[in-house]
């Protein structure tokens, strides 16, 4: 996900970083890079001149501090914008016990699977689920539900082939878990493969019927621009609480997601990541522009660690992210849970200082550099991965003969773990605990919760 515009704005500020002051020409070149790549990445033309114009602004009318240069003072610039933009579509999510969602889109868009992953996650988080299938015209719509229903241990409705029509159905399946005492009802709806007067008031008639706490567009995000076309309509028929963009580890540009956010502000609630029923993470504007800007994004990769770690390992993380102490011992740890988290290129592409490691990569290799690191770990005494600071020249010489690696590959690993415990040390204490509040993670609960109102 948005590799390609990484790439490009990367290459851009290192070319800026050369510059020895930021003017208005060298401004105007830089925007007329950022609007291809923004363009490429499939965010809607409409949204790229509102964010550029926003940029220009800033960039020209902000000095440039002496401690910055014109590449860390513009990639500020752009983060800062990226922030407001994805932030217009950032609300807490707080659905009532019980409550019922509706799930709405096009055809092949993900619903039937995210509705699945949902009940998945909701239920993890102590939610009793019921997932209700309304899809009366799509072959075997109603079969994939039950068996993914199956698959996550989840209750559903109907078993049994359709009997009466959508809305009645639904009707039915709100009854049940009302009787059932279910927390959440997850209603699948019927798609098409385009826009049509029959499917929205289909879809009119449900809502009014249903009375739902959320009615979510789940859109894939291979639609590209066309993804702001699609929410305007369904959110004029609709009046859509939120979207959830499904696909994003397919070929997708990501651009959908800058698109429905800076197009229409609605809440972009969750984004699928994988095929796996865990493969649906709470969408975070701050950790989605810093991926964007190349930058490390070590809330995410908390989150992804507390679904595959145990509960002591998830109380250890939580104790270093809240109080510091990060040493050696603990980056080795981490390096053996990557493989375990998902897609490896996503994943080193949260940890700090480690994206490199992901470009252009495949599985094989990032393997393969891992196991290196965590040879190259093993290779030094418990007072050395205690305390790193003691790695002088002549340690370094004798880790580097030890692991069979040159002495640049230790000192590359060293880098890596420089900034990732210092960025979790920004973590602790109360600004960090602030900064997790801000986005949506109870300090108190890192070691085994999801974010509140999940």
């Amino acid at each position: 996900m948005f590799e390609r515009l990484t790439r490009r704005l990367g290459g851009l500020f290192k070319r800026l970083s050369g510059r020895g002051k930021l003017s208005e020409q060298n401004i105007k070149e830089a925007l007329r890079e950022v609007r291809v790549a923004l363009l490429e990445a499939d965010v809607n033309l409409r949204v790229v001149k509102r964010f550029l114009k926003g940029v220009k602004e800033d960039a020209l009318g902000a000095e440039v501090l002496e401690s910055l240069t014109p590449g860390q003072h513009f990639i500020g610039v752009v983060q800062r914008r990226l922030r407001v933009l994805l932030e217009r579509s950032d609300a807490r999510l707080n659905l009532p016990r019980p409550a019922l969602v509706m799930l709405v889109g096009l055809q092949g868009g993900g619903k039937t699977t995210t509705a699945a992953k949902l009940a998945r996650r909701f239920g993890a988080a102590g939610r009793s689920c019921l997932l209700v299938a309304t899809d009366t015209r799509r072959p075997a719509a109603r079969e994939q539900l039950v068996k993914l229903a199956d698959l996550i241990k989840t209750a559903v409705y109907p078993r049994e082939p359709f009997v009466e029509g959508p809305t009645a159905t639904a009707l039915a399946g709100k009854r049940l878990a009302e009787a059932q005492g279910h927390e959440l009802t997850i209603v699948d709806t019927a798609g098409r493969l385009q826009l049509d007067e029959e499917l929205m008031a289909e879809l009119v008639e449900q809502k009014r019927a249903l009375r739902p706490q959320g009615v979510w567009l789940v859109v894939d995000a291979m639609t590209g621009q066309e993804a702001l076309n699609v929410a305007e309509a369904f959110h004029e028929r609709l009046e859509l609480d939120g979207v959830i963009v499904s696909k994003l580890d397919g070929d997708a540009r990501g651009g959908c997601i800058l698109s429905i956010a800076g197009g229409l502000g609605l809440p972009v609630r969750f984004v699928g990541t994988g095929e796996r029923p865990d493969d649906l993470d709470v969408f975070r504007p701050d950790g989605l522009s810093r991926r964007i800007l190349g930058l490390s994004d070590v809330i995410g990769l908390a989150e992804k660690a507390r679904r595959v770690y145990d509960e002591e390992q998830a109380k250890k993380l939580e104790q270093k992210l809240l109080k510091g102490g990060f040493d050696l011992n603990d980056f080795a740890e981490q390096l053996r849970g990557i493989a375990q988290m998902g897609d490896m290129s996503e994943i080193i592409g949260m940890v700090p200082g480690m994206r490199s490691l992901a470009a252009g990569a495949d599985e094989d290799q990032l393997q393969r550099e891992l196991r290196r690191s965590e040879a190259v770990i093993g290779s030094m005494t418990p007072k050395e991965r205690r305390y790193p600071n003691i790695i002088d020249g002549s340690r370094r010489r004798r880790i580097a003969r030890g692991s069979g690696v040159t002495v640049a590959r230790v000192n590359q690993l060293l880098n890596q773990y420089r900034q990732m415990a210092k960025a979790f040390s920004g973590l602790s204490g109360k600004k960090g605990r602030r900064k997790l509040k801000s986005l949506g993670l109870d300090p108190r609960n890192l070691g085994g919760e999801l974010p509140p109102g999940l």
